[in-house]
């Protein structure tokens, strides 16, 4: 049995993950999925939420278990998986970044031109995704239903994580095995960026999905199978 713990991206919450976890739970598996601050059910005000709460959370939601966790980022998430990662090595079985920013020491995650449709406050706090384009960016291969769900929960995001650069080694973070999930229909973080992700740093294996940005909802059992293979 291995642990996976789920970490949701920018705009979203624990609830993206609600196809996956009854999968990898049949398979055996405990699976743990958290709301950072401020997103789903936590009411952490905007304006206290920053990288170093986010990594904050899942460095506790590690320390809570008494097994290696299988670690998987999606979208933003990866900044805070890596971040994790570097303060919890010897606790993390592996890293899975999900149509992920995987990035390098130092950088944050402006190293990717943000999509025109994303849209920031006039007092630089918060970001947002224009409501008519949302489905396009992160949901485009997705059935109707569940993009229609997805787009109502989102919620506004706050600035500082996506400015903060991260603080990285490689006797830390480094040390743990890294793979990546790529989606070749991604409009959020589109194929070629990823891929020059990880070019900067490589993984110990890569796995395609011709799918959008949001696997868990348009491709589950597809996502499912690489988790499990990972695991």
């Amino acid at each position: 049995m291995s642990t996976y713990l789920l970490i949701h991206g920018a705009w979203h919450g624990a609830w993206c993950w609600e196809k996956i976890v009854p999968l990898l739970e049949s398979a055996g598996h405990r699976v743990i999925t958290i709301d950072l601050p401020g997103h789903g059910k936590d009411q952490t005000p905007i304006s206290k939420v920053s990288l170093a709460v986010y990594t904050d959370r899942v460095v506790a939601a590690i320390d809570e278990l008494d097994e290696e966790v299988i670690l998987v980022g999606h979208s933003m998430g990866g900044i805070v998986v890596s971040q994790a990662a570097e303060y919890r090595p010897n606790r993390i079985k592996s890293l899975v970044y999900l149509t992920a920013f995987l990035l390098q020491n130092g950088q944050n995650m402006l190293v990717i031109p943000p999509n025109p449709n994303m849209l920031v406050s006039k007092d630089g706090r918060t970001i947002n995704v224009a409501a008519d384009k949302a489905r396009q960016i992160f949901y485009n291969s997705c059935s109707d239903e569940d993009a229609t769900g997805a787009v109502s929960r989102l919620q506004e995001q706050a600035t500082s994580p996506f400015v903060t650069p991260l603080s990285l080694t490689q006797n830390n973070f480094g040390q743990v095995p890294r793979y990546y999930i790529e989606g070749l229909r991604d409009n959020a973080i589109p194929i070629d960026m990823q891929r020059q992700m990880q070019a900067a740093s490589p993984c110990k294996e890569v796995f395609t999905l011709d799918t959008d940005h949001s696997p868990f909802y348009s491709t589950p059992d597809q996502l499912c199978n690489i988790l499990l293979n990972i695991g």
